[in-house]
Order: structure tokens, then C-alpha cells, then sequence
């Protein structure tokens, strides 16, 4: 449900693939200001949270640092929110020096990360990264799989194979464009307009998705997270409203089916990231949408 202002208004509806049964799958909060963090030591501290198909991890770091990936087995993604975090990323044979404010996608195989300046860093990997997934915050939520959520496929290469792809954020708006999109091959991130003030509550979004979760990364101002779980013929299935207030920064991983939307409430400037693992298909079949679609192919569909 979408005001008529909002661009997503005319994206196709889907269809549910079948009616919702079981207990409703929780949604996840990580409130990384007032959690501990999974990974700790005297240059960095690390918060690490799941979904199914994908792991975040929220890094701060107070001196230089380099994180390195051997035999990574898929690509993965790179977000940098503060224009004065410059990193060197080493991938595939190659050497890049990335500016701050940016999304880089990270080819498969062995990789670092040199943080010369510190600050923070937002990385995202799938679920191939068992490593990471063991040590995830919510990591029990997981042990048994939510049915609703199909198997990750990863989407096509780009044409010219894996490499180093690094995109600016600073990207002015644009009318009848819903924030500001890429996608590789295995992630959508949406780095989103920031919000100056509360949202009006009058003109919130609730919606759901049928088949894949949402995770929505909150890097300033503090939000409102309203979920709903659809009811089933079992009453014992049933589950309470959650409207759930983080600050920043922190995760809220919704379950697909669930209606949701978030509000912004922080009194200065309110930035959510909504990450998608895969790509969304309905926001790539936009035109326009998609910032550089021109790197990666949409999948075949038969």
C-alpha cells in the first residue's frame, strides 16, 4: 500500500505463491549501540547479524586496518557511508583505491580491504560465508530455516567477468526514481534519500513481500519498524504487532509476508539502507531504477 506520490506505486503486484501456514517467522532488531560487539579488539569492533540468504557485518574501526577474504566463493559488497573513509581494495589481480560515500562489489576469490584511515564499514557477504554466519548475533533464529524463503541463486556475472566495481553514492534524486539502487550478483542495496525530520505519518508504505526478506540498515537518526504477520487458520500461529524503536546503528531483518513499513523519528537527518539478497526483480525490471544496470545482465527467465 503506497501513497500516489511514492514511486513505488506502480510496481507490478505480485502474486503469492501460496497461502501462508506455520508459526510466523520473527523478525530480527540488532540495536548495535546498546549490543555487544561479536568481534573485538583494540583497532576494531565488529557487529555481526543474518538473514537466511545473507550476513551483515558492521564494522568501527579506530586505526588501520585490513580485512582479507581467501577462496570467497561468491562476490560480495562493500558499503562506505562517510565520504572520509577512503579503502584499498586488492581483488582478482587488481588494485583499486576507493573514495568514501561509495558501494563496491568485490569478486570471488581472494580479497583485502585496507582501511588507511579507519572509520567505519559496512560489508555484506551470503550465506556461503559460514564463518561469518556462526558467529552472527542472531545466528539461533536461523537454526532452523524459514520455508518461506526459497534457496539463494545468485544472478549472472557481468559480461566481462568479476572485478573490482566501485559506485559513488553521491547521486542527486530524481523524480519517479526510488532511491538510489545497485546491484551485483548477489545483493540489491538501496542507499536511500535522507530524511530531514520525522517522517509524516500520514504518508507511510505499508507493503510485504512474498518470497524474500528485507534488511533495513539504519546509519543515522532513529526509526520506527511497524510489522504485521498475517494470520492463518491456527490461532496458535498467530504473532503480536511489532513496533519496534531503534536508533542507530542498528539491523531490522523482516520475514517475507510480513507487512511493514518504518518511520522515521529522529529530530535531524534519518538514513536507512535496505539490502536485498538477491537482487529484487520487480525494482530491476524499472527503468531507470537501477543505477548501473548496464554492469550486471538480469537472469533468463523460462
Amino acid at each position: 500500500m503506497y501513497d500516489a506520490s511514492d514511486p513505488r506505486a506502480g510496481l507490478a503486484q505480485a502474486t503469492p505463491s501460496k497461502p501462508a501456514a506455520g508459526p510466523g517467522f520473527p523478525a530480527t532488531y540488532a540495536r548495535f549501540y546498546e549490543q555487544a560487539p561479536q568481534q573485538n579488539d583494540r583497532t576494531e569492533q565488529a557487529w555481526i547479524v543474518r538473514g537466511q540468504t545473507f550476513v551483515l557485518v558492521y564494522t568501527q574501526i579506530v586505526a588501520e586496518t585490513v580485512f582479507e577474504r581467501g577462496n570467497q566463493p561468491d562476490e560480495y559488497a562493500l558499503l562506505i557511508p562517510d565520504q572520509a573513509t577512503p579503502a584499498i581494495v586488492e581483488a582478482g589481480g587488481e588494485t583499486q583505491t576507493i573514495d568514501g560515500y561509495s558501494l563496491t562489489f568485490i569478486p570471488p576469490g581472494d580479497s583485502s580491504i585496507r582501511l588507511p584511515k579507519g572509520g567505519r564499514v559496512v560489508r555484506l557477504f551470503t550465506n556461503a560465508a559460514t564463518d561469518l554466519l556462526e558467529q552472527a548475533s542472531n545466528a539461533a533464529l536461523y537454526a532452523e530455516p524459514n520455508p518461506d524463503v526459497p534457496a539463494l541463486a545468485a544472478w549472472p556475472a557481468p559480461p566481462d567477468g568479476y572485478r573490482i566495481r566501485s559506485y559513488s553514492l553521491d547521486v542527486p534524486p530524481q523524480p519517479g526514481r526510488f532511491g538510489r539502487i545497485f546491484r551485483g550478483s548477489t545483493f540489491m542495496v538501496n542507499f536511500l534519500e535522507p530524511k530531514h525530520g520525522p517522517r509524516d505519518p500520514s504518508l507511510l508504505s505499508p507493503h510485504d513481500h512474498d518470497d524474500f526478506e528485507q534488511c533495513s540498515l539504519a546509519l543515522s537518526g532513529e526509526y520506527i519498524h511497524h510489522l504485521r504477520w498475517p494470520w492463518t487458520t491456527d490461532r496458535a500461529h498467530w504473532r503480536e504487532d511489532d513496533h519496534e524503536t531503534c536508533a542507530s546503528p542498528s539491523v531490522a531483518v523482516i520475514p517475507p509476508r510480513v507487512i511493514h513499513t518504518s518511520q522515521a523519528i529522529g529530530a535531524g537527518i534519518n538514513q536507512l539502507v535496505d539490502i536485498f539478497c538477491p537482487p529484487r526483480a520487480d525494482f530491476s525490471a524499472k527503468p531507470g531504477w537501477v543505477l548501473n544496470a548496464d554492469d550486471y545482465p538480469l537472469p533468463v527467465r523460462s
